[in-house]
C-alpha cells in the first residue's frame, strides 16, 4: 500500500464542542480531496518551536465522514500542560499546517449491523463510519451508537446524532453518564453497564446477522468492553473491533 504525500490544509472553521473541546474544519490547500475510509486518522504536524524549531506530530481520528469535497474535521480535547492541543487550540480560522496521512485500520470492512460504543473523543471515527453508513443508505441495516460521558456538559454530537435518530428509522442513539447530577434522567453509570443489554436488543433486530462492535476510547474503558464482549458474552473474535488513544 502506497503512502499518501503529505499535503497542508487550512483551518476553515471551528466550534466548541463542549467545555475543553474544540472542533477543527480543515481544507486541504491544493484543492485535491482527501481520500480515505471512516475511522482513519491523520497526523498533524505542528510548529511549537517557531521556524526551525521543535515540530511536534499527534494523531488525531478523522471526524467527518468521507465526500468528494478536500475538507475534512477533528475534534481536539485541551490537555493541561499538553504543547499539541494548546498549540490546536489557539489556533486562528486561516492559518494552516502540514498534514500527514490518513492511516489507520479501525474501519469497517462490511454492511453489517454494527454497535458502535465511544468515550469522550472517542466518538470522532465512529462518527464518522455512522455518517458514511447513512449516506451509502444502508438503511435496512440496524445501527446504535452508545456514548459515554463524565459530566452533562461533557456531551459531544448529542443534538446530531438525536436528529439522525429521529430521521432514520435503522438508527438509534443514547449516552450514559458517569457522575451524573441529582437531575439527570438519563442512563448513569459507564457504557459496560449498558452494553449487554443494547447488544441483545439489536441482534433481535439484525434479522439473523451478526452484529459488529466498534469500540473508541481511553485504553482501560476499551479492554474491560472487549473482555465483556469476548469473554462473558462469548463474541467471536472477528466481531469485536477497538481502537484506543491513549
Amino acid at each position: 500500500m502506497s503512502v499518501p504525500a503529505p499535503f497542508r490544509a487550512r483551518l476553515i472553521a471551528e466550534r466548541t464542542l463542549a467545555p475543553g473541546v474544540r472542533e477543527l474544519k480543515f481544507e486541504r490547500i491544493d484543492g485535491e480531496r482527501l481520500v480515505y475510509e471512516a475511522g482513519q486518522w491523520v497526523n498533524l504536524l505542528m510548529p511549537i518551536g517557531g521556524e526551525g524549531g521543535e515540530v511536534l506530530k499527534r494523531s488525531y481520528s478523522i471526524a467527518s465522514p468521507p465526500v468528494e469535497e478536500p475538507v475534512f474535521e477533528v475534534a481536539v480535547t485541551r490537555v493541561e500542560g499538553g504543547p499539541g492541543s494548546s498549540f490546536l487550540h489557539a489556533l486562528e480560522l486561516g492559518d494552516d499546517l502540514e498534514v500527514h496521512g490518513p492511516s489507520g485500520f479501525f474501519v469497517r470492512r462490511n454492511d453489517e449491523p454494527a454497535l458502535f460504543v465511544g468515550t469522550g473523543t472517542g466518538l470522532t471515527p465512529l462518527r464518522s463510519m455512522l455518517h458514511d453508513a447513512l449516506i451509502r443508505k444502508e438503511e435496512g441495516t440496524p445501527f446504535h451508537l452508545l456514548a459515554g460521558f463524565r459530566f452533562e456538559q461533557d456531551r459531544l454530537y448529542q443534538d446530531e446524532f438525536a436528529a439522525l435518530s429521529e430521521g432514520h428509522s435503522n438508527f438509534s442513539a443514547e449516552c450514559t453518564l458517569s457522575r451524573p447530577s441529582d437531575t439527570w434522567t438519563g442512563n448513569a453509570g459507564y457504557v459496560q453497564t449498558h452494553v449487554p443489554r443494547i447488544y441483545e436488543a439489536l441482534s433481535a433486530r439484525s434479522g439473523g446477522r451478526p452484529v459488529h462492535v466498534y469500540i473508541c476510547g481511553l485504553q482501560k474503558m476499551v479492554s474491560e468492553v472487549r473482555d465483556l464482549l469476548r469473554k462473558q458474552m462469548n463474541l467471536p473474535r472477528e466481531l469485536v473491533h477497538s481502537e484506543r488513544y491513549d
